[in-house]
């Protein structure tokens, strides 16, 4: 049986010691008391131990179900899913006027990854919601925000995103979905979506879906994209469900992990659509909610790495394997515990490395959000715009490195499933895969969203780091030598390899795109590598205000100085990978693969 208990500590370190949240202009932050962030924390902590963790298995083991046409989701799911709907936590970041608390999206950000680490699986169904009903407030007409975000934000009915069919993921520009305009207004949606996570199930009254479709006549690919609302009843005039859609389960996938998910194969067959809205802009109105999800994927990442990591140290505590080299450390026992051992220990500072730096990126990304969303701030909208790739490619493909590691710490016990060990890694694998595969985020990032703005919201990243690095570099000796200098040459990678793209990406794109996950790694760890020279800032100026807690915090600026010593390196490498170019990655001819 595993363990979790949610990192409320370090949560709040980072929101109030480092973020600063409740000193930020951001309207709505200056109620982010102290008292206030814990007491909201504290509680989501004691929900994710006692009431979704211990699911996690039981979604693992027993799957969803699809009989004569009806989803059902494991035991516990639906009265957990109750209590959830019941401490409005579904609504905690959405408008008051449709039953939020309107409460900014950081603190939402927060509280989803202690749900997350708790149970991926489940936290999924209300998750997707929130992104559908994002789409909705973004996008809708009146008449539809007063339709379904009511009951989308208590999720008395819940929400999905279709895009995916069987012949087209990326290039939505295939796709053979049909909306056909009927006198009403409304449309006559017909076709088949694949991959469509918590697609049905038995835990709402109503499942409102937004498909994306092709009106016949309209322009070809992806111009001629439009989304519509199909909810699975249609909706009566006095607000309640209706007749059945038609919309139907064609199967429930056999996946990797996630179990506990229903990812369906949906059937659209004539059912009654509405457009979600302009007409041929269904992609612009689809991406509010995919910038979101791909976000919620990045923390996905984290959260997954850190479930995993603090079972790895139980079990590397508790676990007697051989003698420390230096000199037993438990010599009444026959050995020693696994985490005497350096290269246990290099593991387990890997994981906890890169989880705390993490956790800060993502809170550091979603303050942003807020900013952009609260405050209609152009310059964090333009710079969380660039960073949404580097958090969902990179937190996703190091969360998922960091679950193998935590697993490795276990052995071969590790590869048992009465362990649990293997759950982590099954559900933290698809993190890479869904709301954009890890490549796509990179050559998201390289072809398109450095040039944005003609490269302002790189530049401005650039700037924020040296500024950064200038404003802090007498704090001390130690950390000057062992935080800014690390970040700066980081940095100078980073710049070095955005140069070469501007020189030779033109004459050659392939030269910029094949080196696009190197880029986006790179820029990861310098995004890791930001945040923890503001953590151990933070941390130093806490001890040196007599913090009552100094070991937290000694532990914070030493699990730093490991990510900046042995982690952040790494751009070096990734450098001289791109700085090669595409010969010899195009070398091959198709046919000698």
């Amino acid at each position: 049986m595993t363990v979790y208990s949610a990192p409320t500590k370090d949560t709040q370190f980072i929101l109030h010691d480092v973020l600063k949240v409740s000193e930020a202009a951001t309207p709505g932050y200056d109620d982010l008391e102290r008292d206030f962030t814990a007491a909201i924390l504290e509680e989501a902590g004691k929900i994710s131990s006692e009431v979704l963790h211990p699911l996690n298995v039981v979604g693992d083991t027993e799957g969803c179900r699809l009989e004569n046409g009806v989803v059902s989701t494991p035991t516990g799911f639906k009265a957990a899913f109750e209590q959830v709907k019941e401490g409005g936590w579904t609504g905690l970041d959405m408008p008051e006027q449709y039953g939020g608390q309107n409460m900014p999206y950081v603190l939402g950000t927060a509280v989803g990854e202690m749900f997350s680490s708790a149970n991926q699986a489940f936290v999924m169904y209300q998750g997707l919601t929130h992104g559908a009903a994002a789409a909705i407030l973004a996008h809708g007409t009146d008449q539809q925000k007063d339709t379904y975000l009511p009951k989308m934000v208590s999720c008395e009915w819940t929400g999905t995103m279709n895009l995916t069919e069987p012949h087209c993921g990326t290039d939505l520009g295939l796709m053979r979905t049909k909306a056909e305009p009927q006198d009403d207004g409304s449309y006559k949606v017909s076709g088949q979506k694949i991959f469509i996570s918590a697609g049905d199930h038995d835990m709402a009254d109503n499942i409102i879906h937004l498909v994306l479709a092709k009106i016949p006549g309209g322009p070809e690919g992806i111009k001629g994209v439009s989304l519509f609302i199909v909810p699975k009843f249609v909706v009566k005039e006095d607000g309640t469900p209706g007749a059945r859609n038609g919309v139907s389960v064609g199967n429930i996938e056999k996946k990797m992990g996630i179990h506990g998910n229903s990812t369906c194969v949906m059937n659209y067959d004539e059912a009654t659509g509405y457009l979600l809205g302009d007409l041929h802009k269904g992609m612009r109105a689809m991406f509010t909610m995919m910038n979101e999800a791909r976000i919620g994927v990045g923390m996905q990442g984290v959260s997954q790495a850190e479930a995993a990591y603090q079972n790895a140290v139980v079990y590397a505590k508790d676990r007697l394997q051989g003698r420390d080299v230096t000199g037993a450390k438990n010599p009444e026992g026959p050995a020693d515990p696994l985490i005497v051992h350096p290269d246990i220990r290099r593991s387990l500072m890997d994981q906890k490395s890169f989880i705390e730096g993490g956790r800060a990126f993502l809170l550091w990304g979603a303050g942003l959000i807020d900013q952009a969303h609260r405050d209609g701030n152009k310059d964090a909208d333009g710079l969380i715009s660039l960073l949404t790739p580097v958090i969902k490619g990179f937190l996703t493909d190091e969360g998922y490195d960091m679950t193998v590691k935590a697993q490795q710490v276990f052995g071969g016990h590790g590869y048992i499933e009465e362990h649990g060990m293997s759950q982590y890694t099954r559900d933290a694998r698809i993190a890479q895969i869904y709301e954009g595969a890890n490549g796509v985020q990179a050559l998201d990032l390289v072809g398109r969203k450095l040039a944005v703005d003609g490269g302002k919201h790189l530049m401005a990243f650039f700037e924020l780091v040296k500024t950064f690095c200038k404003d802090n570099a007498d704090l001390n000796e130690a950390y000057s030598k062992d935080f800014i200098a690390p970040l700066k040459s980081a940095s100078k990678d980073l710049q070095a390899a955005s140069m070469y793209f501007m020189q030779n990406g033109m004459k050659n794109p392939n030269n910029a795109l094949a080196g696009s996950t190197d880029f986006m790694h790179m820029f990861g760890h310098v995004c890791l590598g930001l945040m923890w020279a503001q953590m151990a800032k933070a941390a130093t100026e806490c001890l040196d205000a007599g913090a009552s807690d100094a070991a937290f915090y000694e532990t914070k600026i030493a699990t730093g100085r490991y990510y900046m010593a042995r982690r952040l390196p790494a751009t070096k490498l990734h450098l001289a990978r791109i700085e090669t170019g595409a010969d010899t990655v195009m070398a091959l001819d198709a046919a000698n693969f």
